[in-house]
């Protein structure tokens, strides 16, 4: 009955707004589109959902190849200065006109302390600069060769709207009033948002003043949120929803075999991992008080060895998931190839709990969403019961990602002892991973503002910083390697997992564009 009733809703929301020829693309997703303020949250899911809707200075292509956006061309004019040729006659979706002022305002927007994308300018320290109505510089303190890498997913805003709708500063996740930014769009990109119940429906229709050219053939598309996996399976093959996503991995083969749809799959560029809080003296949730195990890298790497990941990539990922060393895909690092993961062990893991003092385990929270990756909660528990083998008991809270996100984050203080994330570099470069990761960072974020439990050490502090400025590909790609080795086999600052494979379900009428980086963008879409 609750599938019929969520049927029956989508076809009145359809009937009472759209002639019957109209075209209305529908999906769902199993977690929520919270926030449409475009710097409150830097996930995946929600760069793709404001993606249709904002813009960036530059676009990724179907290929993941950087293409010009609300920037027609760049150059550098100087080590330390990026020149930005602006897109004349584009307008806001109010009708307001873009220009030099929107990209410094939304610059400074987005080292704003709520921000969540405070390093997609880099440099701490860049200024920009208007040069005239469509001209733009990006001052640095010191070079930067890859400075617009990430750049399109840096949407930007409004001045004008922001400052009269009292969104000059992001939405924080944690915040319990939300902003007008968060509850409203206006964007240059080719879809308006018409309707948007923050956890439950968001409507989108065509921007007929976009200045591109679409590729889609919408009148309207609806985004529902259904976190169920069985709900959510059901509505894509009765023809309910043209779109759902993830596919659970056990039903595949069923959405393969009905008449209605097929998955794509394909391989995606997040990795999944396990982070510690390494800052506090002592963790907020354990039964260890007043020192933090986390601290002692012999608890670290017990841990680690005491996790079985190839049984994860075999029982709960049926084999759809590559087991990492790294924590980047070994697609977008080629010297991937010379780390391996050590071997699981059990015993030595005992070990070492026994000889940093803790030879009977001893007890932990660990966070974990269950609603933002594939089997995420399925994960967790694996892990769970890996660890009780060592000794190590596990208190599992999984929570929508939702509430997730504004706990573990720096809008919620960081507020987690153990925790599962997963990462996709936006700029598809391993400095994107030390920055964000690996760089130590204060209480308020700054430094490595995802950098959840706050590992530090001063030579990767170092070597992200050289990374960032050198020119020589080989020169570069061996400092990455020293400080992934330093993170890795020395610190075992994280616990990297595996890269998950994307399983988009879809209607056979719909001709999807899917890239590995798990955007949703259905402005490439189509449906026949």
């Amino acid at each position: 009955m609750k599938l019929r009733a969520f049927a029956l809703a989508l076809a009145l929301a359809v009937a009472t707004t759209l002639p019957a020829s109209a075209v209305t693309f529908r999906f769902a997703f199993q977690g929520d589109l919270k926030s449409l303020d475009p710097y409150s949250l830097n996930e995946t899911f929600t760069h793709g959902m404001l993606g249709n809707v904002y813009e960036g200075l530059t676009k990724r292509d179907k290929d993941l190849k950087i293409i010009p956006g609300l920037a027609t061309s760049w150059e550098q004019v100087e080590p330390t200065r990026w020149r930005f040729h602006l897109r004349k006659g584009v307008k806001f979706q109010n009708g307001e006109d873009f220009t030099a002022d929107d990209v410094v305002f939304s610059a400074e927007r987005s080292f704003k302390p709520a921000s969540d994308i405070k390093t997609r300018i880099q440099p701490a320290g860049t200024k920009a600069m208007k040069v005239d109505d469509y001209t733009v510089d990006f001052v640095l303190p010191s070079p930067n060769p890859i400075l617009p890498y990430e750049w399109d997913t840096w949407y930007i805003l409004s001045k004008k709207w922001a400052e009269a709708n009292g969104s000059v500063e992001p939405q924080p996740q944690a915040g319990q009033q939300q902003s007008y930014a968060a509850l409203h769009a206006n964007g240059t990109g080719p879809f308006i948002i018409t309707e948007h119940q923050a956890g439950v429906k968001t409507v989108f229709k065509p921007n007929p003043n976009w200045w591109g050219k679409p590729e889609h053939n919408f009148d309207e598309v609806i985004f529902t949120t259904i976190s169920n996996d069985a709900t959510r399976v059901a509505a894509l093959l009765s023809g309910d929803v043209d779109y759902a996503d993830p596919i659970p991995l056990q039903d595949v083969e069923r959405v393969n075999a009905s008449a209605n749809a097929h998955v794509l799959q394909g391989p995606e560029l997040r990795t999944i991992f396990l982070g510690f809080d390494q800052y506090r003296d002592e963790l907020k949730y354990s039964n260890v008080k007043g020192k933090n195990p986390f601290k002692d890298v012999r608890v670290r790497k017990a841990f680690y060895l005491a996790i079985d990941e190839n049984a994860i990539v075999d029982k709960v990922m049926r084999k759809a998931a590559v087991a990492s060393a790294l924590m980047i895909s070994p697609l977008l690092f080629p010297l991937a190839k010379d780390f391996t993961r050590p071997a699981t062990d059990p015993a030595e893991a005992k070990k070492l709990l026994t000889e940093a003092g803790y030879p009977n385990g001893f007890e932990v929270t660990m966070d974990c969403p269950n609603d933002r990756y594939v089997n995420d909660e399925a994960i967790c528990q694996a892990v769970t019961a890996m660890l009780a083998r060592v000794g190590i008991k596990i208190n599992l809270l999984a929570q929508p990602k939702a509430k997730y996100f504004a706990k573990i984050l720096v809008s919620g203080g960081y507020d987690t002892s153990f925790y599962l994330l997963g990462w996709t570099p936006g700029s598809f470069d391993s400095w994107n991973i030390l920055a964000n990761m690996y760089r130590c960072r204060d209480e308020k974020g700054a430094g490595g503002n995802n950098n959840v439990g706050n590992y530090c050490n001063p030579k990767v502090e170092e070597l992200t910083k050289e990374v960032l400025v050198e020119a020589d590909t080989a020169k570069r790609d061996k400092m990455i390697e020293e400080a992934y080795k330093i993170g890795q086999e020395q610190d075992w600052g994280y616990i990297p997992l595996h890269q998950q494979a994307l399983a988009w379900g879809a209607s056979k009428k719909m001709k999807i564009v899917q890239r590995a980086d798990n955007q949703i963008l259905f402005y490439w879409f189509r449906k026949e």
